[in-house]
């Protein structure tokens, strides 16, 4: 194969391989019943005016299965963090002992995990919508290098070699699908 379509195809891989790791990075915020410091991710502070990941002003743990601590930095940073999470609107309720923010993590009811699956399925569906579209994009280039001459055997080997890559993301994605499915509805 040419040194294009090469080209076309790594690029191809790579953009599959960063929906995947997005998917994977969405799933990380769906929370399935077990306290986990990446629950509070999306939380962003104002920090002197600018907004700030809550992980650059303050150190937030799992005390056990049902609880996070955060720990900030600094003491006045108590309000404006626990003020975040609450704004986050995470279903998180935080309490401030002075010290630091306390959060005990609610047990997960059935109709919320049914809400929590059907999240689930959205941002999978996103990530295969994402794929799809890298995979017409490839396909677009493959087109242009055979307007550009490359022999069509080339390009037509190349088409389904996009597709072969295109369906083995998709089932990675389902694949995950099932873990996180499994993992929510587990009592």
């Amino acid at each position: 194969m040419t040194e294009e379509i090469n080209f076309i195809l790594d690029s191809a891989k790579e953009a599959m391989v960063d929906s995947v790791a997005h998917l994977e990075k969405e799933f990380l915020n769906i929370r399935a019943g077990k306290a986990s410091p990446q629950m509070l991710g999306s939380v962003f502070v104002d920090y002197y005016g600018s907004q700030t990941p809550l992980s650059q002003v303050a150190n937030v743990n799992t005390a056990d299965a049902r609880t996070l601590t955060v720990t900030p930095w600094e003491k006045n940073m108590l309000h404006p963090i626990e003020k975040a999470i609450m704004i986050a609107n995470l279903g998180l309720n935080p309490m401030n002992n002075g010290d630091n923010i306390i959060i005990n993590i609610p047990a997960l009811t059935e109709e919320r995990r049914r809400d929590l699956v059907k999240q689930a399925k959205s941002e999978a569906e996103d990530a295969k919508i994402g794929i799809r579209n890298h995979r017409k994009d490839a396909n677009t280039d493959i087109k242009k290098e055979e307007k550009d001459g490359t022999a069509e055997d080339i390009c037509k080997k190349a088409e389904e070699d996009v597709q072969k890559l295109t369906d083995s993301y998709i089932r990675k994605v389902d694949e995950l699908l099932v873990v996180k499915e499994a993992e929510i509805m587990k009592v």
